[in-house]
């Protein structure tokens, strides 16, 4: 993470005209698609391109409405349980976000050719939790409730043996004896700010608790948070691209607002824009989710070329050159 920002491209302005106000447009880089999610769409792609449609994703394969209904133009029928397909000897993906023990194990009971598209840094928040169950730890999961990262990763463990944590309070309210051994994990996609004040209470009242050996929240996440962060104070609106079910994307909106930036908008593109927010504006910062495409950003630029007078300026916070190979199933 470098200290200060580098700028790396400035556009020339937009066609001037009358009409028009001007308008800065700073692109926060990095953004948008993450490793994890390259690699769970391509995983899709690739099934459909070698196998045929139709094939079959448990779940939404990333958290993005325009990137579901591309895949399904393509010949993947997305269900959110596996009884929902017949017997097939089609592929059966598992999403980025990660599957309960029982649903491979299902999968294997209906002889299906399941691949597992798992984003790895997700996997491995998964055996973190197996090693410290085996070691006789109880797990702690900081996560919000409900959503399929926390469900799969709660679901790699017996009943009872993780708690999910959400909030600063609910560490006050464990029933846990500070005599049991103790270990957390958290979400991949969860805020930096307030993560590490629930990791400071549960340090605070369990001296001991055993920490990862490398922080869970992926490095995308990370990344996107600490640019928009950066940048917030230096504009008068953000716009984050996103949809509103991609933990990452509200993440980012909530730092934006956080970080002193007046107006904050999730979008899940262009047709979402609220334009009573941007009549007085001057500068905005863009922005977009881990798991939104860079057509949408390009759309969002575009709707604001037709009313406003643009510049653009690039501003890069980090690099990123990560690379997770395909399911196995799926490498040539």
């Amino acid at each position: 993470m470098t200290s200060a920002p580098e700028v790396r491209s400035k556009s020339e302005p937009a066609k001037t005209r009358q009409d028009k106000s001007a308008l800065k447009i700073v692109l926060c880089a990095p953004r948008g698609f993450c490793a994890g999610v390259v690699r769970a769409i391509e995983a899709v792609e690739r099934a459909i391109e070698r196998h045929g449609p139709p094939v079959y994703v448990r779940h939404e394969i990333v958290h993005n409405r325009y990137v579901v209904e591309s895949l399904k133009a393509k010949g993947a029928i997305f269900v959110e349980d596996l009884s929902e397909i017949p017997d097939t000897n089609a592929p059966v993906i598992f999403s980025a976000h990660g599957v309960p023990k029982s649903v491979p194990a299902e999968a294997a009971s209906r002889n299906f050719f399941a691949i597992d598209a798992t984003c790895p840094l997700v996997t491995k928040v998964h055996r973190e939790a197996e090693i410290h169950h085996k070691r006789g730890r109880k797990v702690l999961l900081i996560g919000h409730a409900g959503h399929p990262e926390v469900v799969g990763t709660m679901g790699q463990l017996p009943d009872g043996a993780v708690i999910l944590v959400q909030s600063v309070s609910e560490v006050g309210a464990l029933e846990i004896s500070n005599a049991d051994p103790l270990a957390y994990v958290t979400q991949t996609t969860l805020s930096l700010d307030d993560t590490a004040e629930i990791v400071a209470a549960l340090k605070a009242r369990f001296p001991d608790i055993i920490s990862p050996h490398k922080q869970d929240i992926c490095y995308a996440t990370t990344n996107r948070q600490e640019a928009i962060k950066a940048i917030s104070p230096d504009v008068d609106a953000v716009i984050v691209v996103g949809s509103p079910n991609s933990s990452n994307s509200q993440r980012l909106r909530e730092v934006a607002e956080r970080s002193g930036c007046p107006k904050a908008q999730l979008v899940d593109g262009a047709r979402d824009l609220d334009w009573s927010l941007y009549g007085d504006v001057r500068s905005i910062a863009i922005t977009a989710g881990a798991s939104a495409p860079e057509v949408l950003v390009n759309e969002v630029i575009e709707a604001f070329g037709k009313r406003f007078d643009i510049t653009i300026e690039t501003v890069t916070m980090s690099s990123e050159n990560t690379f997770f190979p395909l399911p196995r199933e799926l490498r040539d």
